[in-house]
């Protein structure tokens, strides 16, 4: 399937992929310095029975966007402009790490368009003080001298972890320009917290997590689990690294598959 792309009101000229149909759609939103594709897994699971939209947010993928910073309100507010963009009305929404930040805020912006959330390997936090200095610099490491062995091998451990095939995610990340990594790491630098309004996020939510995440310890997603209004279970995965579904394509699917099925029999209507 080939990439689409469309003008979002919001600025960035968004490449996705659809596999069309009928039905509320299920909505794919990427972690940092990944893209689309890497919800290949749960695309092949799932696209028969649904409609499945994947995309390149802001500095990721082939998207084009005006060149600056932005928050995760900002792509928030760029995944609203795409629903809008593309005619949907309501969707279920899976964020992947970053994915999952924006997806929880543009439930709290416009709650009645998201029939479902699910939150793998995200939280509510903020970047960690004890790791912040650590990681900025080694990104500016890498915006100066290039993707060097070191920096891919360090990305594929915070990232991809064991079990995961790296080969391509090292490729693409030494496309990657420095004016590109700036931008992409600025919504993380001045990420809000949403623990005191995770009483907004009204929507039901599934939470997913691998137990052995270096990005993302479980017990942030534990505290999200527990403090949404409509929780809807928490899928601790063990073994599973911050890419999780790629990893463990099949227990993460096996809890999405259950969440679908949960929201289908409550609202049949979302169903192609």
């Amino acid at each position: 399937m080939t990439l689409s792309r469309v003008k979002i009101a919001t600025g960035p000229e968004v490449a996705y992929m659809d596999t069309g149909g009928a039905g509320v759609p299920i909505i794919f939103s990427h972690g940092l310095f990944m893209n689309h594709s890497m919800f290949a897994p749960q695309i092949e699971e799932f696209s028969e029975s649904w409609r499945c939209i994947t995309w390149d947010e802001r500095a990721h993928g082939d998207t084009a966007y005006p060149r600056g910073h932005f928050t995760s309100w900002d792509s928030a507010r760029d995944l609203l402009a795409l629903m809008d963009a593309l005619g949907i009305d309501r969707t279920i929404h899976v964020g992947m790490s970053q994915g999952g930040l924006l997806g929880m805020r543009a439930a709290i912006l416009a709650p009645r368009r998201f029939v479902g959330i699910v939150q793998l390997a995200s939280q509510a936090g903020k970047l960690a003080e004890e790791g912040a200095a650590a990681f900025k610099a080694i990104i500016e490491e890498w915006k100066g001298r290039g993707a060097t062995p070191d920096k891919l091998t360090f990305l594929t451990d915070l990232i991809l972890g064991p079990g995961v095939d790296a080969a391509y995610w090292r490729d693409y990340w030494k496309t990657l320009t420095a004016a590109q990594i700036d931008d992409a790491v600025s919504p993380i630098y001045s990420l809000d917290e949403l623990y005191d309004r995770l009483h907004e996020v009204v929507v039901p939510v599934l939470t997913i997590h691998g137990l052995a995440d270096v990005s993302t310890p479980y017990q942030r997603a534990e505290r999200v689990a527990k403090e949404v209004p409509d929780p809807r279970g928490i899928a601790l995965i063990e073994g599973g690294p911050h890419a999780v579904n790629l990893s463990h394509p099949g227990k993460v699917n096996a809890a999405l598959h259950t969440f679908f099925a949960e929201l289908s029999a409550e609202d049949p209507t979302i169903k192609r």
